[in-house]
């Protein structure tokens, strides 16, 4: 039996996420198409978590739109979805005349686009700034923050689940057939579908979508970006991300602090074919630990906890630019909308895309609000997080949360608990570790993912050969050693 919809999207990344809490403020019978286990598996949740000032992008493009309108807004967004977010300013550090021309310029795009408080720094305001950093000046942009891209995705997700969107993960989309009376039947993996409205927000794989709407013609390309992660004892020397001065269509190898106090050295960029390889290669790993330390030279192999990589859906021109974002509805595929190249800053900008989407819909039928949407989401308490007296009144409360699991991020029983019963149904190790922070600390999981695996077997009756780590096929044991 077919599941019907007013709308169906496709893809459960940020912007995905997004689309689904915005179009639930209307009357909509709306659901929610990913094909990994989790929402943000891919390039929301591979990326520097950083809410871009909107200074980066060519002058009336809606990159540079969404951007400003996305990061001026971020402060009453993470209050409503209770994320933590630092608006810590970010400095982009020069050394040469034609640095200082290039940042002058910088501020005079940034300023038509609308981005707020842009100023050039002398070397000494710069080091009262970031006394770690080596340059001689830098252009300021106070209203650029930091955000963990995790916790944001599945804040948007679970709002909108709140507001009665039905999200189905581990549901590949396979085929789109519209039907003689304009409705479309999409096929999955996991069953087939019916829906009025189809909305294209599938990331990576845009381009299969959109040909399967009917709207072909898109050639986009990978853009690989390697990372490595350092351990929070260094968290202290870096107060905002640190740029390069960026060249046209790159923004150079960075260094980032993170909500959670580590350091993030990246990412380079790399035009790949695979939208599925995610390993690092040690060269990748020296070029950006020699790269970075021109600008931050406290870098070390010591502090080296993990690397990762994230891969962006990128279009360029014939020039080898980097085109904008699309965001169309075409006649020729009546009642699609269809997202197109959606890459950085896809992150500051998801809510202001998620609104156009929602524009695009409204253009052609009427909404009617819904008037019991709460935008409001509560997250997890944190307890690494709370005094010794909140401490103390928690496990008095729970006494779950007097076992800690994790040591290294001081991740409670109380907390993996509540993650995995948590709102979207998510049963992976990587699920658990995205809502917890469990096993991002210095010893990645060598002493909890076990304990993880071992509470998501019992508190959901799954047989151990059934854990997942976080992709079909990823199961965490085979049987046992002995019986």
């Amino acid at each position: 039996m077919k599941q019907i919809y007013d709308v169906l999207i496709i893809g459960a990344g940020v912007v995905g996420s997004a689309v689904a809490r915005e179009m639930a403020r209307y009357k909509l019978k709306i659901g929610v198409l990913e094909k990994n286990h989790d929402v943000c598996f891919e390039t929301s949740g591979r990326n520097s978590g950083v809410i871009h000032g909107g200074f980066a992008y060519e002058i009336g493009t809606l990159k540079a739109e969404c951007c400003v309108e996305g990061n001026l807004e971020f402060d009453q967004v993470a209050k409503e979805l209770d994320v933590p977010f630092k608006r810590t300013g970010k400095v982009l550090v020069g050394n040469t005349d034609a640095d200082y021309k290039s940042l002058q310029n910088t501020i005079a795009i940034g300023k038509i686009n609308g981005s707020v408080g842009l100023e050039i720094l002398d070397k000494e305001h710069l080091h009262e700034l970031v006394p770690t950093v080596i340059g001689e000046f830098a252009m300021f942009s106070p209203t650029s923050g930091i955000v963990e891209p995790f916790h944001y995705t599945i804040a948007l997700a679970e709002n909108a689940k709140m507001n009665g969107v039905d999200f189905y993960l581990n549901h590949e989309v396979v085929g789109i057939h519209r039907e003689e009376d304009g409705t479309y039947t999409i096929t999955t993996t996991q069953g087939n579908f019916s829906t009025r409205w189809v909305v294209n927000c599938a990331g990576l794989g845009c381009v299969k979508i959109s040909d399967m709407l009917g709207i072909p013609g898109y050639h986009i390309g990978g853009t690989k970006g390697n990372y490595i992660i350092l351990d929070k004892k260094l968290g202290p020397l870096l107060p905002m991300p640190v740029y390069p001065v960026p060249s046209s269509t790159y923004m150079g190898i960075h260094v980032t602090p993170t909500i959670e106090g580590n350091v993030i050295i990246g990412p380079d960029a790399d035009r790949v074919d695979s939208f599925t390889d995610y390993s690092v290669a040690q060269e990748n790993m020296d070029f950006l630990a020699e790269s970075a330390s021109t600008l931050w030279p406290q870098i070390h192999k010591s502090d080296y906890i993990r690397n990762y990589c994230g891969i962006q859906p990128t279009w360029l021109d014939g020039n080898g630019v980097i085109k904008d974002f699309i965001i169309e509805a075409r006649e020729e595929a009546p009642h699609t909308i269809n997202l197109v190249c959606i890459e950085s800053p896809g992150l500051t900008s998801a809510l202001p895309i998620a609104r156009r989407a929602v524009r695009l819909l409204s253009e052609r039928e009427t909404l009617q609000p819904n008037k019991n949407f709460n935008p409001n989401r509560k997250g997890m308490v944190r307890f690494s997080e709370q005094s010794d007296e909140e401490k103390v009144r928690l496990i008095a409360e729970n006494p779950d949360y007097g076992e800690v699991i994790c040591r290294c991020e001081t991740v409670t029983k109380a907390e993996i608990m509540q993650a995995v019963h948590n709102l979207l149904g998510v049963d992976t190790i990587v699920g658990i570790k995205y809502r917890t922070r469990s096993m991002m600390g210095r010893c990645q999981g060598g002493y909890c993912q076990m304990r993880v695996a071992e509470i998501i077997q019992e508190e959901l009756g799954k047989k151990v050969t059934d854990v997942l780590y976080a992709r079909t096929g990823s199961n965490m044991f085979t049987g046992k050693v002995r019986e």
